[in-house]
């Protein structure tokens, strides 16, 4: 759960917005709407841990996980589509890692009934299950399906992702939160530079999304189609 208990934002004498309360729990899918100026992308910054209030606080449940899309990112330089969007899976591939590393210490030792190498087959079985339980295998597919939903082409995997406009690059920011999959999701404009197809398979992937959404969009059609609950800030 993510709570926000009575935050105030200011900016020298002006008042962003004051007194705001509300909760964000798995299954939440929270339209964030209001004029511009209101402090919509202010408050995801304080969700999202980026920015602190001036009065209230944000508390969310401890190890839970969010990822957030702001309206500006930055992305590395010379990584392609496939490999910037790996990094969604960082802890995995470290996971990945340590399993090939356990398995070519094992077949370089022939003390097969020390204490130490029971350890170490005892300490592969647990990687390898906890590397299946969370996606190892499917790595791979989970990618090119996510990209190709986000309107990407077979040839796009291996271009690099400077190549790309600022909104192709959005596209793969959003591709690596999605699959993350954290706890929570704060997205802010996401479809300001989707077509039509990549919009409707968002609507599909967020309305089945067991976690927390909270959502910035001037698109009414957008949010009619994903979210069940509007916050308005005036």
């Amino acid at each position: 759960m993510i709570s926000v208990d009575n935050v105030s934002v200011r900016f020298g004498g002006f008042v962003l917005f004051d007194g705001i309360s509300f909760q964000v729990n798995a299954g939440d899918r929270i339209g964030l709407v209001g004029r511009n100026g209101a402090g919509k992308t202010t408050l995801l910054n304080l969700i999202a841990g980026l920015q602190n209030a001036d009065a209230g606080k944000v508390v969310r449940t401890p190890g839970k996980t969010v990822g957030y899309l702001p309206q500006q990112m930055r992305h590395s330089r010379g990584k392609t589509v496939y490999l910037e969007t790996l990094d969604a899976f960082s802890g995995l591939l470290g996971l990945r890692d340590k399993i090939h590393r356990i398995t070519t210490e094992l077949a370089e030792r022939t003390d097969y009934d020390s204490a130490s190498y029971l350890s170490l087959i005892q300490e592969l079985a647990n990687a390898n299950e906890l590397y299946e339980l969370e996606g190892g295998h499917t790595m791979q597919a989970d990618i090119a399906q996510t990209l190709t939903g986000l309107g990407f082409r077979a040839s796009d995997m291996d271009r690099p992702v400077h190549e790309f406009s600022g909104g192709w690059r959005m596209r793969v920011e959003l591709a690596k939160i999605l699959l993350q999959r954290p706890d929570f999701i704060l997205l802010d404009e996401p479809t300001n530079h989707l077509d039509i197809e990549s919009i409707q398979w968002l609507e599909g992937f967020l309305g089945s999304y067991p976690g927390g959404v909270l959502i910035i969009s001037h698109d009414r059609a957008f949010l009619d189609q994903v979210t069940n609950r509007t916050i308005e800030l005036s």
